[in-house]
């Protein structure tokens, strides 16, 4: 095996238990949050406050990065993302924990997260083969949805035992462990590596001194990205798909299982558990080089199956089991979005210009994240939610679908989703700069 393949296998693992001790505190707040306000809208500004941070600040924190040490950045990032968990764990505690507090502690992650996200992308592109990036790809992906699969099931069991508490210490440890296997097992070169992409790329901007402004860094990023329009393309449909997936899975899934299973914390526990299986053997496929050789076709044939199966059977189903099965068809594809990215972007941007590139990216992707997050709840508390409570002729139509009661409107809104997200991943694919990636 390549020596530095072997240092990002260590330097995986070893992350993969601090985002299980991250996932766990996540899923432990929210249990907690929406048992004071049972609001699927307070569930949704805890999500608004991490990703606006990240967003705004990831369009200057690339060029930061490829001008600086990947693995410094991570562990100044890391740490800073584990003191505000010691916040956290401090005030509640002490008995002044606060929603508002939380609000706060998510914005501080979100800006460690904007360089932590493109520092550890330019260190798989360093540390992995070319050859091998697929692989990482599904390796990652195994062990993000292996970690769906336990961490809601953990959580909501020493939730009951401990408290969230003994969560927010679980956390805190799992980040030292991590912490310390980057700190003394790993390195990350920083020289660059020969390209063929670079060698031959037009001298402007991308290929600037350190000396550039961030501002300048990051137009080069963005120029970069318009002259392969192909990979804009891309980014825009990651962008809408982004947009439908916050409105409901990522959003208010949780406050709709809790409202149509009366409040039962293990059939959360359970749907968040069938997602991560679906996403672990998505992850196991990709790993094991069964990924198909056209990746363009790959993410968006694999998006398309996502939204049709997953949020429909989500918005149809009216118990667990039916919610379960939903959820691992909507991850299930994922790992196989992810790995199609990767391997187009890695073949195409060079490295020197892979962290403004990829902050530019993050940017592009997650700018309508905020958006659909902070309308999904405000569609399922202020719209959906009494529209399906009323008497309409079209509101008793959708209760013969989805049934009535809490939560319905929220399941209408699984439809709506399921629908639009399938018809927008099939209507990109179509654009010929788009197939014309999945033949590199």
């Amino acid at each position: 095996m390549n020596q530095n393949f072997k240092k990002y296998v260590i330097f995986w693992l070893s992350q993969s238990i601090s985002q299980l001790g991250s996932s766990m505190t996540s899923f432990a707040l929210i249990l907690w949050v929406y048992s004071i306000r049972h609001s699927a809208m307070t569930v949704s500004l805890m999500a608004f406050c991490r990703y606006v941070p990240d967003i705004l600040t990831s369009l200057f924190a690339g060029a930061f990065v490829d001008t600086h040490n990947k693995k410094r950045i991570m562990l100044v990032s890391d740490t800073v993302a584990a003191f505000a968990t010691l916040s956290v764990f401090a005030l509640y505690l002490g008995g002044g924990l606060t929603i508002p507090y939380i609000y706060l502690i998510n914005c501080v992650i979100g800006v460690a997260g904007a360089f932590q996200a493109p520092a550890s992308s330019v260190a798989v592109g360093i540390l992995v083969p070319r050859e091998k990036l697929a692989n990482a790809s599904g390796m990652v992906s195994f062990s993000g949805n292996l970690i769906s699969i336990f961490a809601p099931v953990m959580a909501t069991a020493l939730y009951g035992f401990g408290g969230l508490d003994l969560i927010l210490a679980i956390d805190f440890l799992s980040f030292a462990f991590a912490f310390l296997v980057l700190l003394c097992a790993i390195s990350i070169p920083e020289e660059k590596r020969p390209d063929k992409t670079a060698q031959s790329a037009p001298a402007s901007d991308e290929t600037a001194g350190k000396k550039d402004s961030l501002f300048t860094d990051c137009k080069a990023g963005y120029a970069f990205l318009r002259r392969h329009s192909g990979l804009f393309l891309i980014m825009i449909t990651m962008a809408m798909l982004n947009f439908f997936s916050r409105l409901t899975y990522e959003n208010i899934l949780s406050p709709m299982i809790l409202s149509r299973s009366g409040q039962n914390y293990y059939a959360l526990s359970i749907v968040n558990a069938a997602m991560g299986i679906g996403g672990v053997l998505g992850g196991i496929f990709v790993s094991a080089g069964r990924m198909p050789k056209n990746a363009a076709k790959t993410i968006y044939f694999s998006a398309g199956l996502s939204f049709l199966l997953g949020d429909l059977l989500m918005g149809l189903g009216r118990s667990p089991l039916l919610w379960a099965f939903a959820g691992f068809m909507a991850s299930a594809p994922i790992p196989f979005i992810n790995a199609g990215q990767n391997v187009i972007l890695y073949r195409t941007v060079p490295q020197e210009m892979q962290g403004r590139v990829f902050s530019v990216r993050n940017a592009v992707q997650f700018c309508t994240i905020p958006v659909g997050i902070l309308l999904g709840g405000f569609l399922a508390d202020y719209v959906f939610e009494p529209f399906m409570q009323s008497e309409g002729r079209i509101a008793g139509i959708l209760r013969f679908l989805v049934g009535s009661g809490d939560g319905s409107g929220m399941a209408v809104m699984f439809l709506c989703t399921g629908l639009l997200g399938s018809l927008c991943s099939f209507f990109f694919y179509r654009q010929k700069k788009v197939r014309a990636l999945g033949e590199l």
